[in-house]
């Protein structure tokens, strides 16, 4: 359970940084497929294959199954929020919009998280917090290299791109109100299930997804990627740092993926980093730290008064 402070758990620093890059990772992954594979499509083959690696592990960990409609209807809701409405509405956004412009408007996220979570009084709203979102949604501006916005209309893909930002931290409030005593891997398994059959709905309704060509290789290596590490993985991942330390500081990783983005494709592409990229990412480093809030009370505690001797 969240211990209701504000601070990042010290034992999900790690984790947070592991899943940024599980999910940094997924936009190689998306890129690879994304060129053989319809966008409702690759979605759905995303949370099923992952839902289906989960739901083996299940029994055992001596997980039990939802019963009936009510045991589903959170599981549903958080598929809702977390999957179906925000990856539908991002992949959407991104015909419209470069991806460069789309990974900025996701790292917003972190900021609707604490709007929504302050409206809801699930935590407080603290101006450190505030500023601290703010700051590293700069360095996502820096690191991006702007916003790169053109002439061309594209007010509606960055709606949309928003939109879906907005979509997750409706998400994670409905998990912190709803699943917050529901182990990890059984939030994790049961949402991916239910976004399943509703990914499969809209895939068989605007895609048809069995007239399409058997896949090459190297995509059917992407969309197991993306499903394996960037989503089963990510999301057991996602829901243990969201149990404890909060749906904020777990939002948080929207801002750490661009900079694990750029890094691996430094490390596998071989792409040279520009000082603004560094930059950008010591900024986001700095945010993050003000967000947590540590460093800042050590520089605060005052210094023990030196005594003084009589002679």
């Amino acid at each position: 359970m969240h211990p209701g402070n504000d601070r990042i758990d010290a034992r999900d620093w790690p984790l947070l940084c592991l899943l940024g890059i599980l999910w940094g990772g997924s936009f190689f992954f998306c890129g690879v497929a994304l060129k053989e594979l319809p966008p409702f499509t690759l979605v759905f083959l995303r949370v099923s294959i992952a839902a289906l690696v989960l739901v083996a592990l299940v029994p055992v960990y001596g997980i039990s199954f939802p019963r009936g409609l009510s045991g589903w209807k959170p599981f549903v809701m958080v598929a809702f929020f977390n999957n179906v409405l925000p990856f539908s509405l991002t992949a959407t956004g991104q015909t419209m919009i470069a991806s460069g412009l789309a990974s900025i408007l996701n790292a917003t996220t972190p900021l609707f998280t604490v709007v929504v979570m302050a409206a809801a009084r699930e935590e407080r709203l603290s101006a450190r917090r505030l500023g601290g979102v703010a700051m590293g949604l700069i360095g996502v501006v820096i690191l991006r290299g702007g916003f790169a916005l053109d002439r061309n209309g594209q007010g509606l893909g960055v709606l949309l791109c928003l939109g879906g930002a907005f979509s997750y931290a409706i998400a994670a409030l409905t998990a912190r109100r709803c699943l917050s005593d529901s182990p990890p891997l059984a939030t994790a398994t049961f949402q991916l299930l239910a976004s399943s059959v509703m990914l499969l709905m809209l895939a068989a309704m605007f895609e048809r997804p069995w007239q399409l060509p058997v896949p090459s290789e190297t995509t059917l290596f992407a969309v197991f990627g993306l499903a394996v590490l960037s989503t089963a993985l990510g999301y057991v991942v996602f829901f243990q740092i969201l149990r404890r330390s909060g749906p904020t500081n777990v939002m948080l990783v929207t801002l750490l993926i661009p900079v694990t983005t750029i890094l691996l494709g430094s490390l596998v592409l071989g792409e040279r980093l520009s000082l603004q990229e560094i930059v950008g990412a010591l900024v986001i480093a700095s945010a993050l730290l003000l967000i947590d809030g540590r460093v800042l009370n050590l520089l605060r505690r005052p210094r023990r008064a030196t005594p003084h001797t009589i002679s």
